[in-house]
């Protein structure tokens, strides 16, 4: 993938289908290093599960042979010299979820840009309008954050996959992103 909200959305994407009403997305600017944290209270995955993630020749699903999205993104960190971290706990376990927690170094020659992030909450919130999503980017020049319980309070009864809540979310987190800046460029 050419753009790591393409690996945000996957991953993510995996956490609703493990049944997670809630997924918290973070990243974080921590110069040198870009921290992305995908959280979800899923059911949750035994810890030989875990490894085999790391193979792209398993997967859970039954559309296909193959699973490249968790290899590919370790794959985008360890070339940064970064690493991707898996824990998870299976449910019925109190706090049960997985966690996938990618560090990539920025001046790597192999540092794969984030992309669009908020055309990847849209999908997110279009595909799983159920799913509270908490959505953090921390930047040295700000912070973009949306949080879908908040909307959910305000809105009420409207579903937040309504083509008109969708267009007024994009242009909430655009008009963040466009007073967000990273070290004199626009995120």
């Amino acid at each position: 993938m050419q753009e790591l909200s393409l690996n945000i959305l996957d991953i993510t994407m995996n956490g609703v289908a493990a049944g997670a009403d809630t997924i918290f997305i973070t990243v974080k600017e921590e110069f040198p290093a870009r921290r992305i944290i995908i959280k979800d209270n899923g059911c949750g995955l035994p810890e030989e599960t875990i490894e085999q993630l790391r193979d792209p020749f398993f997967t859970t699903r039954t559309t296909r042979k193959v699973g490249m999205g968790v290899p590919l993104f370790e794959m985008q960190a360890e070339m940064t010299g970064g690493n991707l971290q898996i824990t998870s706990v299976e449910a019925p376990a109190e706090g049960h979820g997985t966690t996938f927690e990618a560090l990539l170094y920025m001046q790597s020659i192999n540092f794969v840009p984030l992309g669009d992030m908020v055309s990847t909450m849209i999908t997110l919130l279009q595909g799983s309008p159920n799913v509270d999503f908490i959505f953090t980017h921390k930047t040295q020049g700000g912070t973009v954050h949306l949080d879908m319980r908040e909307v959910r309070e305000t809105l009420g009864d409207v579903p937040v996959n309504e083509p008109d809540i969708l267009m007024w979310l994009r242009s909430y987190l655009e008009e963040q992103y466009s007073e967000t800046t990273l070290e004199g460029e626009r995120l």
